[in-house]
């Protein structure tokens, strides 16, 4: 029996198998998190090329025309689908006077009557671009026009390549965001800046 436990003890068979059975979960869980972070920079990468093409299309005076944004937000989708087809894209459009009102992205002030924060009804407000609505930066939807500077934005959302976010601390959905700013070309003459009026919360 002593020779038999001795034999046992120094019997080193099967023990590479063993041990890659111990660390092969963590070595397969750390290569497909690098793979998923990988994957992740490069859609970033290319996320931040197409948005700077998007608005060098969207600076030409064709690009204020509701039909070519949409032609621009569709390429822009299409790139984003050719890397992970079931993302979701929000592309937004926010137009200033200047460059220098698209960079402070100021909401419009008001007079908080009941002082709960919040503009409610019948409170005044500082419409500082004329457009009738309190707006949270200041700039209106959409491409505006000659000369406006534009904040263009995308956001975009998709599952995870691989199921080990869970083993990794990371959240189900990847979350990437690119953001840039141009300003319209002069194709034509540029109106003279808004002014304030007051306007009154919904």
């Amino acid at each position: 029996m002593r020779r038999l436990f001795h034999r046992l003890r120094v019997d080193r068979a099967g023990v590479t198998i063993m041990e890659f059975a111990l660390i092969a979960p963590v070595f397969l869980t750390m290569i497909l998190g690098a793979l998923d972070l990988a994957h992740s920079l490069y859609m970033q990468s290319v996320l931040e090329g197409v948005l700077q093409k998007a608005a060098r299309d969207s600076s030409l005076e064709s690009g204020t025309e509701a039909a070519n944004q949409l032609a621009i937000d569709e390429r822009i989708t299409q790139q984003v689908h050719h890397l992970a087809n079931n993302a979701s894209v929000d592309i937004q459009r926010r137009s200033f006077y200047s460059y220098s009102k698209a960079a402070e992205a100021r909401a419009e002030a008001f007079q908080d009557n009941n002082d709960n924060g919040r503009c409610d009804a019948g409170e005044p407000f500082e419409d500082n671009n004329a457009n009738g609505v309190r707006d949270a930066d200041g700039g209106n939807s959409g491409q505006g026009g000659t000369q406006d500077a534009v904040i263009l934005t995308v956001d975009v959302d998709y599952p995870r390549l691989f199921p080990v976010h869970g083993l990794i601390g990371l959240p189900s959905t990847v979350r990437l965001n690119a953001k840039t700013v141009l300003t319209n070309q002069p194709y034509g003459q540029k109106p003279g800046e808004p002014v304030p009026v007051l306007g009154h919360c919904p």
